[in-house]
């Protein structure tokens, strides 16, 4: 059986040989996949061996939707459908649904009821990817369990190897979605996996192991022990969908909004959530910071600013206390500043100990005290330090989220697994960390040796199938309260500005400091004042993953473009701008003295524009 995409660019072969179902993937001619292996394991059924073709049919499908969280906002989504149904020994069946679209694969298993059986217990998904010898990698390792700070792994936050050889790839642990593939002059491909909530595990992909890739469901060592890494299900049921996309270049990379095509919202808003901008005491400041006084300072920061919001982090409630806190958030909306508070997930998964602490991971406390956030007027919490990725606590993310809906409150995740289709599964749903992020740059050295090196990488991995809230733009030269010596910042203003636009989440958690109101040029506030944080359109302008990274991203009539150099030496380049054909821009840049400067250009008539990024550099231009 095969499908191709509605371009016929992109075509996908179905095989059942020997009792063994698998697939293979063709772009433009070239072998992308190789026979890679289709099927699961389950208490009810075996669905690996002695497979049977039973028949299959074809459809398509033509949607349209709207989303104001993600890299577009207007989507048409159309894909060719192939469902093919098998059979295994016992004549049990089940189907694989496949969805072809330009550039991408969706698909995932559907099981019926098997006979009396009408739940089941899915212990192994056999589904793999078999990549021609030559392809190399772009991976990031999943993290031991229970290591780390307070036994708080996995969280998503290890760094990335570039170009890796496939025969390299042996982490005991595997690989976290998504993961970026290079075959050379054929073709660019990206892995992940989407539409995974409450009613199942999260998988990733396993160390490179008999010449392909597969599907790994968590370490049973996740949230302490405890829980199944299984996948529980009800019949009729479905899988997660397993996404493959596909480009010549990286532009469909970039650019792809599979992880949100195949899923459905699973309730309303309660209400208008507004996105924006938040400054952010903690990740400078630190802990000493959670008192009334600078709390205060902050909020004037982000009222200075126009910023929409101010996060309020880690022992608000000992520090500053719940009578107090009602006082500050009328203080922040005498300000037009809204407030954003944090909390500790964990009730027994890990040893994590800031408090809030014990409020979220019950049902009976986290209503409670969600009761109490409605009516002191907060609008969004910041929610940290998950187990990891077993559906016990894929549904503690779903359940946080709902519940949060019903009292009008938007949930940003910190210490947390990959987004998968979330924007759109759930309103109030506002970005995850899930990746070496900001706080790094504040505790270790290699991450700020590193900080323009991944930041090169994130547009074509991790920011490309799920909002990520980075927390950056850390104007500081040194990233401390004294802004004076130790943890000197690496990167240009240039470098930090441009992130704003680089990394796409719907909220942004900005670094900046109180000092930075006097002692950052003004050109370089005024544009933090209006940069926004969500996006009508994203277009991939230049860039290899691991050196440098040229995006573009839509608000309204606007277009932000925005690049970074993680090379050592200056890039120059001429950027291909065809929206902004004859227009003239204003480009905030560094000089060759890693100084960042303001400057009026024209974009040719032909759309081009000549640019110079310096090493650990970036810019950001606007029309």
């Amino acid at each position: 059986m095969s499908v191709s995409s509605p371009d016929g660019n992109l075509k996908l072969n179905v095989l059942v040989k020997n009792g063994t179902a698998s697939y293979s993937v063709i772009y433009k001619g070239g072998i992308v996949l190789e026979d890679s292996p289709l099927g699961l394991i389950a208490n009810a059924a075996d669905f690996a061996t002695n497979i049977k073709f039973v028949n299959s049919t074809s459809a398509k499908i033509e949607e349209t939707y709207h989303q104001t969280k993600i890299k577009q906002s207007q989507v048409n989504y159309n894909a060719n459908i192939l469902n093919c149904v098998f059979s295994n020994a016992k004549e049990q069946k089940i189907t694989v649904l496949f969805q072809v679209s330009n550039n991408n694969i969706a698909f995932r298993y559907e099981l019926p009821a098997l006979g009396d059986t009408k739940v089941c217990v899915i212990s192994e998904e056999k589904t793999g990817f078999k990549f021609p010898a030559s392809t190399t990698t772009f991976l990031s390792p999943m993290m031991r369990s229970m290591t780390g700070f307070a036994r708080t792994a996995p969280s998503y936050e290890s760094g990335y190897e570039a170009d890796a050889p496939m025969s390299k790839t042996t982490s005991s642990e595997g690989y976290v979605f998504p993961g970026l593939f290079n075959l050379g002059n054929k073709a660019w491909v990206l892995l992940s996996e989407t539409g995974v909530g409450g009613s199942y595990t999260a998988s990733h992909l396993s160390s490179y192991k008999n010449g392909l890739y597969t599907v790994e469901y968590p370490n049973v060592k996740q949230n302490n022990g405890f829980g199944s890494s299984s996948a529980q299900i009800s019949l009729p049921g479905v899988t997660p969908w397993r996404t493959i996309t596909v480009g010549e270049t990286l532009k469909p990379i970039v650019e792809t909004t599979i992880p949100f095509d195949v899923v459905k919202p699973l309730y309303k808003a309660s209400q208008d959530y507004k996105t924006g901008r938040s400054s952010w005491s903690w990740i400078v400041w630190q802990d000493n910071s959670m008192n009334y006084e600078d709390q205060v300072k902050y909020i004037d920061l982000a009222a200075a600013m126009k910023f929409e919001y101010i996060l309020i982090d880690a022992w608000w409630d000992e520090r500053i206390g719940y009578d107090k806190m009602k006082e500050l958030i009328q203080y922040a909306k005498s300000r037009n500043v809204e407030v954003f508070l944090w909390y500790n997930s964990n009730g027994s998964a890990n040893d994590a100990f800031q408090t809030p602490l014990n409020k979220m991971n019950t049902a009976i406390a986290r209503k409670n005290e969600m009761k109490w956030l409605k009516e002191a007027g907060v609008k969004g919490l910041k929610v940290d330090f998950f187990g990891g990725d077993k559906q016990e606590t894929m549904k503690l993310y779903e359940d946080i989220l709902s519940d949060a809906n019903d009292y009008g409150l938007m949930i940003v995740f910190h210490g947390a697994t990959l987004p998968r289709g979330w924007e759109k599964m759930y309103p109030n749903f506002m970005g995850s960390e899930a990746v070496l992020a900001s706080e790094m740059l504040i505790f270790s050295q290699d991450a700020r040796d590193k900080e323009a090196y991944y930041a090169s990488l994130h547009p074509f991995i991790r920011n490309a199938v799920g909002s990520m809230e980075f927390g950056g733009v850390l104007l500081n030269k040194f990233l401390n309260k004294g802004n004076q010596k130790g943890q000197e910042r690496l990167t240009t203003d240039g470098f930090q500005l441009a992130t704003s636009v680089l990394f796409q989440n719907p909220v942004q958690m900005f670094g900046l400091t109180p000092n930075n109101l006097t002692d950052v040029p003004a050109f370089e506030l005024e544009f933090l004042k209006n940069v926004p944080t969500t996006w009508d359109e994203t277009v991939f302008i230049d860039g290899y993953p691991g050196k440098y990274s040229v995006v573009a991203r839509r608000h309204g009539q606007k277009w932000y473009v925005a690049g970074v150099n993680a090379e050592k030496t200056a890039k120059t380049l001429k950027i291909k701008l065809p929206m902004l054909a004859g227009q003239n821009v204003i480009i905030l840049n560094d000089n060759a003295n890693r100084e960042t400067n303001t400057a009026s250009s024209k974009v040719s008539k032909n759309g081009e524009l000549s640019i110079v990024i310096q090493p650990n550099g970036g810019f950001v231009l606007n029309n």
